[in-house]
């Protein structure tokens, strides 16, 4: 962070008529745009969202999911949209344990699970927007049609593909120029891909979910090895849900309910509520150290308990209560850390968020799980396809088993806390399991220690996996040797390495001044004005 005579110079980036924050200049340049040319806060996130895959094509794309929040300020209420596919129906639990060694694999046909962006892109148009489809997916069509520059970010990305691709043809095939990666600054055409953005723009979800691409899409994943069918594809719909929420000393954190995993970082803000963080310092041993332990105790709840309500009886709400968590906090111990649970991991994910000068606000999430998902792009479409099916477990009885039809616990997750019934901050970050984490941190630091949107993304993080606690490496020493006192396996990593997520988050004060931060951790910006 840049200082002189401990001044900071970097961000937040601050305005009163709208504000954006993405992890693409471009896609932010984009929803401001929007907001400029009298669109609102849903015109310019559906804008963002469908540019997205365009340009950052490792991390989400038309086959992947996507999960959001809204507040229309003329409903007053919050809104969540989970749109992560289904298995398809002949993805039996019996067929993927028969297979060796793994069960479901990583890449190839059989880890794609129903893709769900698109059809949250109906809704979310259909309820919220005022724009014409055709006129906020125009920046998309026209980036995949005429070419975008290839960004730094992802031509490292693609630099590393040719042995992975050599295995996945159609993915050099719609991503490579000349027959290799593209470097920093070349032009990328995908023709393909503008063609099926228009075919969405002009005729919604239809485009993809039925029809010529239904059939290319179904097609492909069995030929990659997988169980996807057209009716599968037709059958998809987005969840319309109420959101998940709880009061934070004084503030109400909404978040995506279940199939998302939002409800950790409800709990892990629960747990942390009977301590005063405050007292303890930004980033001392005892902040530290608590805030791990109660991600922990959230972790072990999900692993649990939490499934696809349609097949599992599962109540989050019970593990929302503050008699739960008063319960939850007696298991840490101040001074020593507890056995991890179950190993999480990352994921390749990438989001935004928007708050408009009416006080309209969204958080907005979209995935295809692991970098470059199940690595099946449907020819002649320019689609890639999700990995999201190992996200089940293959374990009989665990709650998040897998069934035809069934939805696994999802990484994605995006929150929106308001303050005296106003919306006060949008936020969320990539990350797999590290997301509720990051957002547990990014809110603590704003909530708890008084830090700025963009202070509080760019201080040093944490992240728990498997009992080991990574820390950047300008976390306080003293810190790091306190937490190795007390037993965490400490791990200190290069800010750039981290898998901690590249946040984003608009603070809206009372006074209607928009704060925006983006992670200086990724190549993203937030914009307004």
């Amino acid at each position: 962070m840049p200082e002189a005579n401990g001044i900071r110079f970097r961000g937040p980036v601050m305005g009163t008529s709208g504000m954006v924050a993405s992890a693409h200049p471009l896609v932010s340049q984009t929803g401001v745009d929007v907001l400029r040319r009298g669109g609102n806060a849903f015109d310019a996130a559906l804008a963002m969202s469908a540019l997205l895959p365009v340009l950052k094509p490792a991390l989400n794309h038309l086959g992947g999911d996507a999960y959001v929040l809204v507040y229309p300020k003329r409903e007053g209420k919050v809104t969540a949209i989970c749109s992560g596919g289904r298995a398809p129906a002949d993805a039996t639990l019996d067929r993927y344990a028969g297979q060796a060694p793994a069960g479901i694999p990583l890449h190839g046909g059989a880890a794609a699970a129903i893709p769900g962006l698109v059809d949250a892109w109906e809704v979310f148009h259909a309820r919220w927007c005022t724009l014409p489809r055709e006129e906020l997916m125009r920046p998309a069509i026209c980036a995949a049609r005429d070419g975008h520059p290839v960004s730094r970010e992802l031509a490292l990305t693609l630099s590393i593909t040719p042995k992975f691709f050599s295995k996945y043809e159609n993915m050099a095939r719609a991503l490579y120029v000349d027959g290799r990666p593209p470097r920093m600054g070349e032009r990328l055409l995908q023709p393909a891909l503008a063609d099926t953005l228009e075919g969405i723009a002009h005729h919604g979800r239809k485009a993809l979910y039925e029809g010529e691409i239904a059939e290319k899409i179904a097609k492909g994943v069995r030929e990659a090895g997988g169980h996807m069918s057209t009716e599968d594809l037709a059958n998809h719909s987005a969840d319309v849900l109420e959101p998940l929420s709880t009061e934070y000393r004084g503030y109400t954190v909404y978040e995506t309910p279940p199939n998302s995993q939002g409800l950790i970082l409800l709990e892990e803000l629960n747990i942390v509520e009977g301590y005063d963080l405050e007292s303890w310092g930004h980033l001392s041993p005892d902040a530290v150290h608590h805030l791990v332990e109660a991600k922990k105790l959230a972790f072990e709840d999900r692993q649990r308990f939490a499934g696809d309500r349609s097949f599992v009886d599962f109540e989050p709400e019970r593990l929302l209560t503050k008699e739960w968590a008063a319960e939850r906090r007696r298991a840490i111990d101040p001074g020593r850390t507890r056995s991890a649970p179950e190993p999480v991991g990352a994921s390749d994910t990438t989001s935004f968020v928007v708050i408009d000068g009416e006080g309209n606000a969204c958080s907005f999430i979209q995935s295809l799980y692991a970098q470059w998902g199940s690595a099946v792009a449907i020819d002649g479409t320019g689609i890639i396809m999700n990995n999201r099916m190992t996200g089940f477990s293959l374990q009989p009885g665990h709650p998040n088993v897998l069934a035809p039809g069934k939805r696994t616990m999802h990484t994605l997750n995006t929150y929106l806390v308001f303050k005296d019934g106003e919306p006060f901050i949008a936020g969320n970050t990539p990350g797999g399991d590290y997301q509720v984490q990051t957002n547990l941190q990014i809110l603590t630091n704003m909530l708890d220690f008084g830090l700025d949107p963009q202070e509080a993304i760019d201080t040093s993080r944490w992240g728990d996996s498997a009992g080991v606690v990574r820390v950047e490496d300008d976390m306080p020493e003293e810190t790091q040797r306190e937490l190795a006192r007390r037993g965490h396996k400490v791990q200190p990593v290069g800010r750039n390495v981290a898998p901690m997520g590249r946040a984003q988050v608009i603070l809206r004060d009372p006074s209607g001044v928009l704060m925006g931060g983006s992670d200086e951790r990724g190549e993203g910006a937030a914009a307004g004005w």
